[in-house]
């Protein structure tokens, strides 16, 4: 499957429904691919990185010249990339959107590099990529902390990458929609309404979008109590009509900043400071998001300055974190493994949304269904702080589903039905990942940011 979507220098996550490279797919692409090429792993990478703005932002998709525009919506000419985003410094060579998606590549890079270090080492590849994820991580940190706490906000669903949660559906609902007869979705020429978001929230996603190409893709970020002022209505630069604190972004930040201490430690750089920051930023994923009455994480409305009351899948990504409280790891899996989420009783893989919620739909993509990318995190979260028998069921649940399924982009909660696409490229890559580590080991590759190198 990762054969059929490889263009030459990157991996499609599907060749009729996303024909050009995302970014969080390509990390999880390349982790699975590792086992198998990790000279193709690094070029996944770099060909991603190749993209990067000048300001430090990594696009969340890398367009192919050769597909057709009508072949995706939003193509190139809607983000026109090359002339708005000029001021933030978008590359001239290549298009690509304008937005970003959740870090998770210098956990990838960290993992190429242990499949084979003197190939990597040979090739300068940590040497290549490392001042290239520092400056993707200097952006998130310094232009992003929208809500003066330390904390990283998206500004569209589709940089957090679970576009239509029910999480994000109360600060949605402040953006009015694009009109429909502005757009056409290509989406629906490959998958079912049923399983899709609505035109109602496309309209909005496309509104968003273009607000923000609109003002040249600029951030609000702003320093110190400035941006403070500006959140609590005293002064500077208020956040969009959509900023959000999202617990499995700032967790994925967070694991990543691990990955990228030990970068810098393999090649002889400081790396106290990024264990540290990676420290404070837990600290501070605790404090504005821990919900105790959930049992969980939420995410926080930026604009609003109120927690989400909406259990999403994304609430338990912090599990993957290796100095979380063990009292909130603990509760976590109770959280996981309880009527919420069902994990061991009514599921054998964790939803995407609370079982229980009254937005909750078992088909319709990220409100409800599985999805072997989060499973992948919570199998190694579990792992990661003891959980091995619960670690070791979900990974076999994990093996089954996708074989059963045909390697499907998600699934039904409840009878692992194949939803979205089929022959899916993450769902291939971490399925790859899983049977190369046994459960007598320590699990996946999350934990190689614990300390103590996998090979």
């Amino acid at each position: 499957m990762l054969e059929a979507g490889w263009t030459g220098s990157s991996t499609v996550p599907s060749r009729s429904l996303y024909p050009h490279q995302w970014s969080w797919d390509s990390a999880f692409i390349a982790i699975g691919l590792r086992h198998v090429s990790p000279l193709r792993a690094q070029t996944e990478l770099d060909t991603l990185l190749a993209a990067q703005w000048a300001d430090g932002r990594i696009p969340h998709i890398v367009f192919n010249p050769s597909v057709p525009l009508d072949a995706y919506f939003p193509s190139p000419d809607f983000w026109r990339s090359s002339t708005a985003g000029r001021a933030a410094g978008a590359p001239r060579t290549v298009q690509t959107s304008g937005i970003v998606q959740p870090p998770v590549h210098a956990l990838a890079a960290w993992l190429v590099h242990l499949a084979d270090p003197g190939l990597s080492r040979a090739r300068g590849f940590l040497t290549r990529v490392y001042p290239r994820l520092a400056a993707w991580h200097r952006y998130l940190l310094h232009r992003r902390d929208l809500g003066g706490g330390g904390l990283v906000s998206v500004v569209h669903p589709w940089e957090q990458g679970m576009d239509n949660s029910p999480c994000w559906d109360r600060p949605l609902s402040r953006v009015t929609p694009a009109p429909a007869r502005s757009f056409r979705r290509a989406d629906l020429d490959h998958g079912s309404p049923e399983g899709r978001p609505t035109d109602l929230d496309y309209g909005r996603y496309v509104r968003l979008a273009s607000d923000y190409r609109d003002r040249g893709y600029a951030d609000g970020g702003i320093e110190g109590a400035a941006r403070r002022a500006s959140v609590e209505g005293g002064g500077g630069r208020r956040a969009g009509e959509f900023a959000v604190e999202d617990p499995a972004f700032n967790a994925l930040l967070i694991a990543s900043e691990y990955a990228l201490a030990r970068i810098a430690h393999e090649l002889g750089a400081a790396s106290t400071a990024r264990q540290a920051r990676a420290e404070r930023l837990t600290a501070a994923l605790v404090e504005r998001l821990w919900e105790p009455a959930a049992g969980m994480f939420l995410c926080r409305d930026v604009r609003a300055g109120e927690l989400i009351p909406e259990r999403g899948v994304s609430g338990l990504i912090p599990l993957l974190l290796p100095t979380l409280p063990r009292d909130l790891a603990a509760t976590l899996v109770r959280t996981m493994c309880g009527p919420h989420f069902g994990l061991g009783g009514t599921t054998r893989l964790v939803p995407s949304y609370d079982l229980l919620g009254e937005a909750f739909d078992p088909h319709r993509y990220w409100r409800g269904p599985a999805w072997i990318n989060t499973n992948w995190l919570l199998e190694g979260g579990l792992r990661l702080h003891g959980e091995r028998g619960r670690a070791d069921a979900l990974r076999k649940g994990i093996l089954h589903t996708a074989d059963a399924s045909g390697f499907a982009e998600y699934v039904d909660p409840y009878t692992a039905q194949a939803c979205g696409a089929t022959g899916f490229g993450w769902t291939a890559a971490l399925t790859l990942d899983l049977l190369h580590d046994r459960p007598a080991g320590d699990g996946n590759g999350v934990t190689a940011i614990k300390g103590g190198d996998r090979g």
